[in-house]
């Protein structure tokens, strides 16, 4: 059994050293220049490092980009108004982003599947380069036009790149480790906004002003331009392999029409994501609320960057309290799922319970005068609200790794045109979930879910920036963004409490793809699984 699993994955993967023989000449020449490097682990004072070509290492080039790019923006919309002392013209900039955000979100996971995860990255971190400059250039010129349009190139461009981060975060992860690996990504990615909010923050430690400076947007701008050019060290999908040896399942051979069918197929063969779509739409409403209608109308300059500091670092504990709960070994999948469910429910209720009592001791009309005084870190009575919007951070590091983490469980059901499936004869002595991962290990599919929550998040932030811009009342603004949540999570309920499966079989995931198992099956041998070669990670 041990000699036919090898030759699968010799047939599958010809270029990959194996080290129980010596390559030829010619072929260790082309290993040594092309891949052999992508394999190697080492270690450092006794830590082994993964491979450059595992899932953490990759996980963590992509955390590094978000760190630099949306990790940056968070930073400057977490201010309130783009650190501007009026939100207006920003707001009409974000429904401008948002709006282009939801279309192109829509069908990005097709887009990213066809010319591939490196340039997707990198055209989207492009994007927030020119947002910052287009901030820099109205901090002078007060030239809504270029900030508006900056707005609109950057949702175009933040569509494909959280498009290509979602399919890596969902399909790179083995099948126990999905919690562990969104969790990881969302530390370093608000660690970005963390240090981003420190910057505005050193600058106006003794500014009692309602606006940044220029050095706060250069400084932005050319992190984020590092980050674009960062996502070019990824490497390709197809390279990828996890510690056990097995691939990302891919599309071969993609063409547009194929990935637009994918898209068409995902929405009809997985209807259940459906009722998912309302908790993809509330994900981002409540920032507008937090960000303009608490922080900026309550706060002075380098009080808002304060909060803005805490606000992303509650996000790093959040992460990382859920995502290590959703990975909890000694408990079923399933009974995961309802737990956080539950969870979800419960912190809804109190933390915004608290933002009730909080929004009922202001009006916009009364902290929109000229004469209104906003609260300094050193007012009476700052401390508790200063609590509340860490928690409104927590929180919103909850929310967004369930999301992440709840497709993974659900059962598909396949196209009857899907491709079929090849089964290796010795195929039905594994256990399959053990090397193939859960439902998202299929980065196509993975692509288009990410598509989906990213589209449908930005429909909903587009919509509630521009009732922000109409001036609405601030505790409408917050009661839509309680009731949605609540809403949200009662209509993803049915779905998660009956259908959540602890396994998904290789059979399903591969039909939407044109691979094989021999493709994308790991090496075992006798000895163990993916540990012939010596590679780890």
């Amino acid at each position: 059994m041990a000699e036919n699993t090898e030759k699968i994955a010799h047939d599958a993967h010809p270029d990959l050293i194996d080290s129980t023989r010596t390559p030829s000449g010619e072929e260790a020449g082309t290993l040594s220049t092309r891949k052999a490097w992508m394999y190697r682990s080492f270690r450092i004072e006794g830590i082994r490092i993964p491979f450059y070509a595992s899932p953490p290492s990759q996980l963590l080039l992509v955390a590094l980009v978000c760190f630099l790019c949306p990790g940056m923006f968070n930073a400057i919309n977490g201010l309130g108004g783009g650190g501007q002392v009026s939100a207006k013209d920003n707001n009409d900039a974000n429904v401008a982003l948002y709006s282009t955000f939801s279309v192109v979100g829509f069908f990005a996971g097709s887009i990213a599947n066809r010319v591939g995860i490196k340039f997707t990255l990198s055209f989207g971190g492009l994007g927030y380069c020119i947002y910052a400059s287009s901030l820099l250039c109205y901090n002078h010129t007060k030239n809504s036009g270029f900030l508006i349009f900056a707005g609109a190139l950057l949702g175009v461009c933040a569509g494909l790149l959280w498009t290509a981060q979602g399919a890596i975060m969902m399909s790179y992860p083995p099948e126990g480790s999905k919690g562990r690996y969104i969790s990881w990504f969302w530390i370093i990615f608000n660690l970005g906004s963390v240090i981003g909010s420190l910057i505005p923050l050193g600058q106006t430690l003794h500014s009692t002003s309602n606006s940044v400076n220029d050095g706060t947007y250069i400084g932005f701008i050319v992190l984020m331009f590092v980050g674009a050019v960062l996502a070019w060290t990824l490497v390709d999908s197809r390279h990828v392999e996890r510690h056990d040896g097995s691939h990302v399942i891919l599309m071969k051979h993609p063409t547009w029409k194929s990935e637009i069918l994918g898209l068409l197929e995902t929405l009809r063969y997985d209807s259940y994501i459906i009722a998912l779509f309302p908790m993809f739409f509330a994900s981002n409403w409540f920032y507008t609320y937090q960000f303009n209608d608490v922080n900026l109308a309550k706060f002075n300059i380098r009080t808002r960057a304060l909060n803005s500091t805490l606000y992303w670092t509650s996000q790093i504990f959040g992460a990382c309290i859920f995502g290590y709960a959703l990975d909890f070994p000694s408990v079923r999948r399933s009974v995961r799922a309802r737990a956080a469910l539950g969870a979800l429910f419960i912190i809804t209720m109190a933390i915004w319970g608290g933002g009730y009592a909080w929004q009922r001791q202001y009006t916009r009309a009364e902290v929109t005068v000229k004469t209104y005084i906003k609260l300094d870190w050193t007012s009476s009575g700052y401390v508790g609200p200063m609590f509340l919007y860490m928690f409104y951070g927590f929180y919103d590091a909850a929310w967004q790794t369930c999301i992440y983490w709840y497709p993974s469980p659900f059962p598909h059901f396949p196209s009857p045109t899907s491709p079929s499936i090849k089964m290796p004869p010795q195929s039905h002595s594994h256990s399959i979930p053990r090397f193939m991962g859960a439902l998202t290990n299929n980065s196509r599919r993975a692509a288009n879910f990410a598509g989906f929550y990213k589209g449908i998040q930005s429909a909903g932030a587009a919509i509630i920036y521009r009732i922000d811009a109409l001036n609405k009342p601030y505790m409408a603004i917050f009661g839509s963004s309680w009731g949605l949540l609540a809403a949200s999570l009662l209509i993803a309920a049915p779905v998660v409490l009956l259908r959540v499966r602890d396994h998904v079989s290789a059979e399903e995931d591969l039909r939407f793809s044109d691979e094989t198992l021999e493709e994308v099956v790991a090496v075992v041998t006798e000895e163990g699984m993916g540990e012939k070669d010596g590679r780890g990670g």
